[in-house]
């Protein structure tokens, strides 16, 4: 710890981001980060604790406390203090292969379990991974570094996102030869598709893919493994499978008007947007159109979230988002103590421009919709929502969501997004490989274990899980990756912890 009162002599300071009403006018990342005079004293407020809950990733109360990866923070916010960011670098990569794309777009568990956060401000251990690994790019030392071995194994990685570019990535360090097979046009999955530019601006991602290239990594974009490249193709010619294909299955609403025209889910709408942005800069017009018009968006989550960002950008009259559940304390309740993840209210970065524009919070709780209204010629023109409340089931213990009578509200809208979460994996993937699905439609594995129920065929990634954070996700790639290699080897010598 080479700065023991560091907590106490500096404040929290992270990177600034431009006001609302400037960023809503471009696709750009929108942060200031700190120069690296001031990110060495954020480095020095980590107490570097004995018993580092920031860390840790262990479940308290059915949530995830601290980092899944385990990342050394400690550690690492140590050698940043100090100014050592070539041995910096090398501790991040020791648990984390990604740390370009989670110190962008994570939700920063570490930081919420952080001792500091107990009664002051937490460390801005986020911010310091950034700066690690930007530094790193800067100073040549995240450049491709291939295996100087080479195994005679081969490994076919379906799906590049997280999970499946954390598979790639071990597997090929190992020696393995390593191909990802990706059924859109770029890599990166949901990193690419999913997550819009201002969170995570693509070229961050095709600088990491160009490492991995370097490295020996093949990478096939444009094969829709099950629809127009057999699964038996692949099963005869590599070694083992990994699947990695993410929740694809978009949570629907079956209400009265679903049909109506101008209602889409949230990922085919950001796909769209970012996809003709990559393409042309919006000239082709292949997105769904917003300006001018009423947007709804249906669900509170990261994703809701990125849609009202997106659909200001895009120049959208009014945005409102309906969220099913309560509006959560601002503040940590008795019953959520730390290290707990805090459930509290946030307002991320969409809800902060709504409410620069518009003047107020887009976010309507305890709030469901009745019916979708269309005119003559089937196009929206209004969503029907009804109030909820919310009452303990006496058998069951669970929450139950009634609606208040005579609560009905009508809002005007041409386009709604549906951004109500994922219900698992595509079943035509799943059926392809002749692989057996869970109740939840998540792929069925032994406890523990990535095993498929076919020979020689793995999973790993939201597939496997169900839908969930990125760092989970490389958490995951990485401990099915040692999983295929100790199958291949006979024994691995990965770090996974």
């Amino acid at each position: 710890m080479g700065k023991p009162t560091g907590f106490l002599e500096y404040e929290r300071k992270t990177a600034t981001a431009q006001s609302p009403k400037e960023r809503i006018q471009h696709f750009h990342e929108f942060h200031e980060h700190l120069p690296i005079e001031e990110q060495q004293k954020q480095g020095a407020r980590c107490m570097e604790c004995g018993v580092p809950f920031c860390q840790s990733g262990m479940t308290i109360a059915g949530m995830t406390s601290g980092c899944p990866l385990h990342n050394l923070v400690p550690e690492w916010n140590d050698l940043v203090y100090t100014g050592n960011w070539e041995r910096a670098y090398d501790r991040l990569k020791k648990t984390n292969n990604f740390p370009e794309f989670t110190s962008r777009v994570c939700p920063a568990l570490c930081e919420h379990a952080c001792t500091c956060g107990l009664y002051g401000d937490a460390v801005a251990t986020k911010e310091n991974e950034y700066a690690i690994i930007e530094n790193a790019y800067k100073m040549g030392l995240a450049a491709a570094k291939p295996p100087k071995v080479r195994t005679n194994k081969t490994v076919a990685v379906i799906g590049s996102g997280p999970a499946g570019l954390t598979v790639a990535d071990q597997l090929n360090k190992r020696g393995h030869h390593v191909t990802v097979f990706e059924r859109s046009d770029r890599i990166g999955g949901l990193l690419m598709y999913g997550i819009p530019n201002m969170k995570l601006e693509k070229h961050i991602i095709e600088r990491k893919i160009r490492v991995m290239e370097e490295e020996g990594v093949t990478f096939v974009t444009g094969a829709d493994i099950g629809i127009d490249t057999k699964s038996m193709k692949l099963i005869k010619g590599f070694d083992r499978i990994v699947l990695a294909c993410g929740a694809s299955n978009p949570r629907d609403l079956n209400v009265q008007g679903r049909d109506a025209k101008g209602i889409y889910f949230a990922v085919d709408f950001l796909k769209k947007v970012t996809k003709s942005l990559l393409d042309s800069e919006f000239t082709d017009g292949a997105y769904v159109p917003v300006k001018g018009k009423s947007v709804v968006v249906i669900g509170g989550g990261d994703t809701g979230n990125d849609c009202v960002g997106t659909a200001l950008r895009l120049g959208a009259k009014s945005v409102v988002q309906i969220e099913m559940m309560p509006k959560a304390p601002d503040t940590r309740a008795d019953h959520n103590p730390w290290p707990q993840w805090p459930k509290v209210c946030k307002t991320d970065y969409g809800q902060e421009e709504a409410i620069a524009v518009f003047g107020k919070d887009p976010r309507i709780y305890d709030t469901t919709v009745k019916e979708f209204i269309k005119d003559k010629d089937g196009n929206l023109t209004a969503v029907k929502t009804v109030k909820l409340i919310w009452e303990k089931n006496a058998q069951t213990g669970k929450m139950d969501r009634k609606e208040i009578a005579n609560s009905e509200k009508v809002i005007e809208a041409q386009v709604v997004l549906i951004a109500a979460g994922f219900l698992g994996c595509q079943k035509y993937v799943a059926d392809a490989f002749q692989i057996t699905l869970d109740d939840r439609t998540n792929v069925r594995t032994e406890p523990g274990t990535f095993r498929t129920n076919k020979e020689n065929v793995f999973v790993a990634g939201d597939m496997h899980t169900g839908q969930s954070l990125v760092v989970k996700a490389i958490r995951q790639g990485r401990e099915c990756a040692r999983e295929v290699d100790e199958s291949l080897m006979g024994y691995s010598n990965m770090y996974v912890q």
